[in-house]
C-alpha cells in the first residue's frame, strides 16, 4: 500500500494513487453542498435588514421634510449601520 521513505509518501500502485485523487476530489466537490442549507437563513437575515432600513429611511425622510434635520440624520445613520454589521 503506502510506504514512507522518511520525507515523502510513495504509493506502490498507480491504481491506488488515482483512486485516492478521485476520492479527495469527490469529497471536495460534494462537501460544498453541505453549506447550501444556510442560504435561506442568510436570505431571511438580509430581508429583515432591508425592511428595517426601509422603515428607518422613511422616518428619516419624514423628519427631514418636517425640518427636524438632527433626527433625520440620526435615523438615516442608524439605517446605514444595519448593513455594516
Amino acid at each position: 500500500m503506502i510506504k514512507t521513505t522518511g520525507r515523502i509518501w510513495v504509493f506502490k500502485k498507480k491504481e491506488n494513487n488515482m483512486r485516492n485523487i478521485l476520492m479527495i476530489l469527490a469529497i471536495c466537490l460534494f462537501s460544498s453542498s453541505v453549506f447550501a442549507g444556510s442560504c435561506p437563513m442568510l436570505a431571511n437575515k438580509v430581508e429583515s435588514k432591508i425592511e428595517a432600513a426601509k422603515k428607518l429611511h422613511e422616518e428619516g425622510v419624514k423628519a427631514h421634510s418636517s425640518g427636524d434635520h438632527a433626527k433625520s440624520e440620526k435615523l438615516l445613520k442608524k439605517a446605514l449601520e444595519l448593513f455594516k454589521s
